[in-house]
């Protein structure tokens, strides 16, 4: 299923690509931006849309990893629990020797796979498809993105696992992770145009800002801390609720 992701991401990247030049030349855009209220136009991220890097950033990446492929690893994490606890797999698991803790974390260390298939495919992809239409990405910002987006996702997916322990329905949990992925990007781009900015920092999405890596080179090491801890903390937890679950 990684195989599949990675395919899918990198062709939508590439049409991007392809369509990214002309798109950011064209008189249109800059007019449809200038007609749009300046809130409205940071909110969207289209202020970064001068550039094919700045298009990439605003809109590929912010709706391609922030909210689809974070929303992906949630609803996996969570569905790979709870359906193996709807369905009473997890009965025939747990009666190898085998701990509880040991499976709960096999199960989250399993979402690397797709995780890291991904970032390995979409920057060749994209970085060779832009010298195609005449155009040239930072490959060193572009690596360094695809990096600080691996604990971003795994943030995501150990939200899902613990919603997966705690609900135990897979339906249910995975429509709750996803319905969190979008509101924490939403929640996140409403309250950076407003006062109220720090009170995002609750969010996953707080943390991996698209824009400022590619554009500007601008890494947030402390942020990509704070998503490890976040991540080991949830974790932590899915394992002590899944202990103490009535299987």
């Amino acid at each position: 299923m990684g195989a599949v992701i990675a395919a899918l991401l990198a062709a939508y990247g590439a049409l991007f690509v392809w369509v990214g030049p002309d798109l950011v030349a064209g008189e249109e855009l800059q007019g449809l931006l200038d007609a749009m209220p300046p809130v409205m136009v940071e909110l969207l991220g289209f202020e970064s849309l001068a550039s094919l890097s700045g298009l990439l950033a605003g809109e590929y990446y912010t709706f391609g990893w922030l909210v689809g492929l974070a929303g992906y690893v949630a609803y996996t994490a969570a569905g790979s629990v709870a359906g193996d606890l709807e369905s009473d797999r997890m009965d025939t698991v747990l009666a190898a020797p085998v701990p509880r803790g040991s499976v709960l974390l096999g199960n989250f260390l399993a979402l690397l796979v797709p995780i890291l298939i991904v970032n390995a495919v979409v920057p060749p992809v994209l970085y060779v498809a832009a010298a195609a239409v005449g155009e040239s990405l930072p490959l060193d910002h572009l690596l360094a993105l695809h990096a600080l987006s691996v604990p971003y996702l795994l943030c995501w997916g150990a939200v899902g696992l613990l919603l997966g322990v705690v609900i135990g329905r897979s339906r249910v949990a995975g429509r709750i992770a996803l319905a969190l992925v979008f509101a924490s990007w939403l929640f996140e781009s409403v309250l950076d145009v407003t006062d109220y900015a720090e009170v995002a920092a609750i969010t996953p999405t707080r943390y991996l800002d698209p824009s400022a890596v590619l554009l500007e080179g601008e890494y947030d090491l402390l942020g990509t801390a704070v998503l490890v801890a976040a991540t080991a903390i949830l974790v932590t937890a899915s394992r002590a609720a899944f202990a103490r679950r009535d299987l």
